[in-house]
């Protein structure tokens, strides 16, 4: 166990780099009856859970090597590793779009980058701006210098057609999120998201 004040944080081993670590800062898998691993991105669902970093190439090591069916000490039914590690990262990215879906019904997303530069400039500033990955490098790097300078989290990901595909509207080249519950959420959806492509 791993101790941060008086709270103990429960450790577990990465299946692929053998590293230990605290168990929410890793990825974590459940055995279906089926006998198949599913990723349990909320760490919710019952059974013996077993875990990666969030990283591919963890997951990768980990199914080449059959650590899955070691942990687990049976057979278990996976795809080859690289159809499985899209597969994942199909679900971290369908976790982003959740998200923003959600906080756009709730009338909390502001789209399209002029409106997101006032949003930023307003008296009431938004809690967190994602910038479309695919914008052009000028208005993005324009967007993320004034959520820098007003202090506002910025993150980069998802594309222009995914924000206008959610808002219901053409593409936009940047949200921003109102202060709230959902800044959180997005922020470690999107992190995680990242970290698992070895951007970050």
């Amino acid at each position: 166990m791993a101790h941060k004040g008086n709270t103990e944080v429960p450790q577990r081993c990465c299946l692929g780099c053998r590293s230990s670590k605290d168990k929410n800062l890793l990825l974590r898998f459940v055995l279906t009856p089926e006998m198949e691993v599913l990723p349990d991105l909320d760490s919710r669902l019952p059974g013996r859970g077993s875990y990666t970093c969030i990283d591919k190439r963890c997951l990768t090591t980990a199914i080449e090597k059959r650590q899955f069916k070691r942990s687990y000490k049976i057979d278990v039914t996976l795809m080859p590793a690289e159809q499985y590690v899209d597969y994942v990262r199909q679900m971290l990215h369908s976790r982003i779009i959740g998200l923003i879906g959600l906080a756009n019904k709730a009338g909390l997303i502001t789209g399209g980058g002029s409106m997101v530069s006032d949003a930023l400039k307003g008296k009431k500033r938004p809690g967190l701006v994602i910038v479309a990955s695919d914008v052009s490098e000028a208005i993005g790097a324009k967007l993320i210098y004034s959520a820098t300078v007003h202090q506002v989290p910025h993150r980069v990901a998802v594309t222009k057609d995914d924000f206008g595909a959610i808002l219901g509207k053409a593409p936009r080249s940047a949200i921003a999120v109102a202060s709230g519950g959902f800044v959180a959420q997005l922020v470690k959806a999107i992190d995680r998201y990242k970290n698992f492509l070895g951007e970050v």
